[in-house]
């Protein structure tokens, strides 16, 4: 199945999606928002199915047209969200642009950050940055949502507690996070916003595209209506889900709605592009010596998408503009 939240509140109002992302309806009579879904997912989810298959066979009560402009992020936030780099290739192509060695560690060990997740943002909201010198970045990547995670789950226990599968856009500050990670605390300030596409699905709804541990499609990312890439995301990922939720469980239970990310999709021979232009300015700087691919700008525009393989959307387009943010100037009430 396919759900998606529309704009209520900070928690949203979970709803049902069809699975052309034609048609949706309300399901507050089941759970009112994802969290409380997750939270009883053994005890909601036949219902939840029960209502998709029939909005899918038009029997379903009060369908509306689905619309991702009115949906913020499906959770639009979370207890959890745990970014991986899970496609090494793109660590090492990072390190060896700036002529950096990659530790052998990296092949064996996952590398993951604790992100933001108290505001995700929705599809098609804009991405408010203050200054364009921060260097405006997109990251093209795959999320998974768990259920209740154990401690000291293995990876092969793993797989059976992915419930929900999405896109997001991680933004990223890139002229910010040299200084951040040089006082050896990981990223804060220069991760500002995460945003999802407008629907998650089940496993069930990617079929053979899904082997229980990796999505195997093209992630397209485009900036101006200009194809940056199109990297397989079943392909170069050295870590796959179970692997990186075990990695985050090992010491500590993850809570329903645990966020898993996979860091942005990448390949070997980046033949089918990049996710994120800093991998474009690696690239660059390799080959010429230097960058010439500017970091984004205000009015900037880009889409992040997966089709299937009758080149139809499966999780609906991320799609937003880039816009100056401008901070307060004084104290509420003056």
């Amino acid at each position: 199945m396919k759900l998606a939240s529309l704009k209520s509140g900070r928690d949203g109002q979970l709803i049902v999606v069809s699975h052309d992302l034609t048609t949706a309806v309300a399901v507050t009579d089941i759970a009112d928002t994802l969290q409380h879904a997750l939270d009883n997912w053994a005890a909601v989810s036949p219902a939840l199915q029960q209502r998709y298959e029939a909005l899918n066979a038009g029997n379903a009560e009060n369908v509306f047209a689905f619309d991702p402009a009115a949906c913020s992020a499906p959770l639009p936030r979370a207890y959890h969200w745990a970014d991986g780099s899970a496609y090494v290739t793109h660590v090492e192509l990072v390190r060896k642009a700036r002529g950096a060695e990659l530790p052998p560690s990296f092949w064996s060990d996952p590398l993951i950050y604790m992100g933001a997740s108290d505001a995700f943002i929705g599809p098609r909201d804009d991405i408010e940055v203050e200054s364009e010198d921060w260097g405006i970045d997109f990251e093209a990547e795959v999320v998974v949502i768990t259920d209740d995670v154990p401690a000291g789950t293995n990876a092969s226990l793993a797989r059976q507690h992915i419930k929900l599968i999405g896109l997001v856009n991680d933004v990223s500050l890139r002229n910010l996070i040299p200084a951040e990670l040089g006082k050896q605390f990981g990223f804060y300030q220069s991760k500002p916003w995460t945003s999802f596409t407008p629907v998650l699905v089940t496993p069930d709804e990617l079929g053979a595209s899904w082997d229980g541990a990796k999505l195997h499609l093209p992630l397209r990312a485009t900036l101006n209506g200009e194809l940056i890439g199109a990297p397989n995301a079943g392909v170069d990922m050295t870590f796959d889900f179970p692997t990186l939720i075990a990695h985050c469980a090992k010491s500590r239970s993850l809570m329903a709605g645990t966020v898993i990310g996979s860091g942005t999709v990448s390949n070997v021979d980046s033949k089918d592009g990049s996710c994120c232009l800093a991998e474009v300015r690696c690239l660059e700087t390799i080959a010429d010596g230097e960058p010439k691919t500017p970091f984004m700008s205000f009015g900037d525009r880009v889409e992040i998408e997966m089709l299937d393989d009758n080149n139809n959307s499966i999780f609906g387009k991320i799609d937003q503009v880039v816009v100056q943010y401008h901070p307060p100037t004084s104290s509420a009430g003056e």
